[in-house]
């Protein structure tokens, strides 16, 4: 049974949450990093990325930088920036991007859950891409980033949420990428003790994104345990939306050549096993197994033929079956996690990036259709994985509204 519980989250003064909140370490590159900095001191990528506080002859992963995270964090604290609740609660935080809101459950979960599947992955981790947060959360003695997590739809939440957003709440702001973010400190200890049994009925949770700040967490956690720390550092911050609330975006692919052949060959492989149609506008896939296509500047949809879809999982998902009879057999291009020439693009940025970059440095463009919620449970639930950029979730929990001390 899943132990999700509340916590005293640490987090920004009314007044500051505004400007310290801060997109996901991993979605800038050092200079795109230091740029938000510079234009925003109280940016919590200052501490999420403290290399942004050293000149370029700094490693970003050096012992001074995660230092410097913690002195900040520390120094915030102090100065009032942040706020340290003293009553362990849950909280709801709800995105509005377009007019569409979706709401979770801000809390902490247990390592064991992680490390016993019923925190379910559908994804594997690399080493090297955790270190830098384990090292963060280690030194900081915080976790600044929650795991997202997804769960199939329960009433008892459901309806605690919906009640507890007719309140006043903590903070309610729209970013500059016109994201609104609006947070709920849940304080009737009656709905604070009605979530946590809700939670703890659920046999299986899953990770929607997050796997490796996830993982990262779990790490330092299990390393204390050994130490004889088993405390905070047992449970790990996340925010929880039930799958109803969610919606996954497509994950396109370019291509940067055509493996050597031309526009008509490519054409001839594809009719193995497609129905092919022109288009005089962008094709946008409005079901499983179909496909746009930008070949030669010009449009197409790729209808799969109805015997090469698959029941299985994994192998039914459409990004496997654009590699298995597009991407592999037609363009060369076996692994997509290492081959150079395959590049991806999030549905957040729409068919005019894919004209965009066919234009720019690329010879064909792939537009699919999302992933959906119920195939990523269902991946999860046999134990397999997803295929790499399987799924783009916006909009992005912001980083510093909500800290968890370990």
């Amino acid at each position: 049974m899943a132990d999700i519980r509340p916590f005293c989250a640490v987090r920004p003064a009314v007044e500051l949450a505004e400007k310290i909140a801060a997109l996901p370490y991993d979605v800038y590159n050092r200079e795109e990093a230091c740029r938000i900095v510079e234009k925003n001191p109280l940016s919590f990528l200052k501490i999420d990325r403290a290399e942004t506080n050293f000149d370029k002859s700094v490693s970003t992963y050096a012992p001074e930088v995660y230092d410097k995270a913690k002195e900040l964090m520390e120094a915030m604290i102090a100065d009032g920036s942040f706020i340290e609740d003293t009553d362990c609660c849950y909280y709801i935080y709800r995105l509005t991007m377009n007019g569409r809101a979706q709401s979770g459950i801000v809390a902490c979960a247990s390592i064991d859950d992680y490390c016993n599947n019923v925190i379910m992955k559908h994804e594997n981790t690399r080493e090297e891409k955790e270190l830098d947060r384990i090292r963060h959360i280690d030194t900081t003695n915080c976790q600044t980033g929650p795991i997202f997590l997804a769960f199939r739809d329960e009433p008892t939440i459901s309806n605690i949420m919906a009640e507890e957003e007719t309140k006043q709440p903590l903070y309610c702001f729209t970013a500059e990428d016109g994201v609104e973010h609006c947070v709920w400190k849940i304080t009737d200890a009656e709905n604070n003790r009605k979530l946590q049994t809700a939670f703890h009925i659920m046999d299986k949770i899953y990770i929607a994104d997050g796997h490796h700040r996830c993982a990262s967490a779990v790490k330092v956690g299990l390393q204390r345990r050994k130490e004889g720390v088993t405390q905070e550092s047992d449970y790990f911050m996340t925010v929880l939306f039930p799958e109803s609330e969610l919606k996954i975006m497509d994950y396109n692919r370019v291509l940067k050549d055509l493996n050597g052949k031309t526009p008509d060959d490519i054409l001839d492989e594809l009719r193995e096993h497609f129905i092919i149609e022109k288009s005089d506008s962008a094709v946008a896939p409005s079901k499983k197994g179909e496909f746009g296509m930008i070949l030669d500047d010009k449009w197409y949809k790729l209808s799969i033929k109805k015997e090469f879809m698959s029941d299985d999982a994994v192998e039914g998902l459409d990004v496997s079956l654009l590699q298995t009879y597009v991407l592999n057999p037609v363009f060369g291009i076996q692994n997509p996690k290492t081959d150079n020439r395959i590049d991806f693009v999030g549905g957040i940025r729409g068919l005019g990036e894919l004209e965009r970059r066919n234009k720019l440095d690329c010879s064909a463009a792939f537009s699919l259709y999302p992933t959906s919620i119920n195939e990523l449970f269902a991946v999860a639930d046999e134990g397999k994985l997803m295929p790499p950029k399987s799924t783009w979730f916006e909009p992005k929990l912001r980083s510093g509204l909500f800290i968890h001390k370990i």
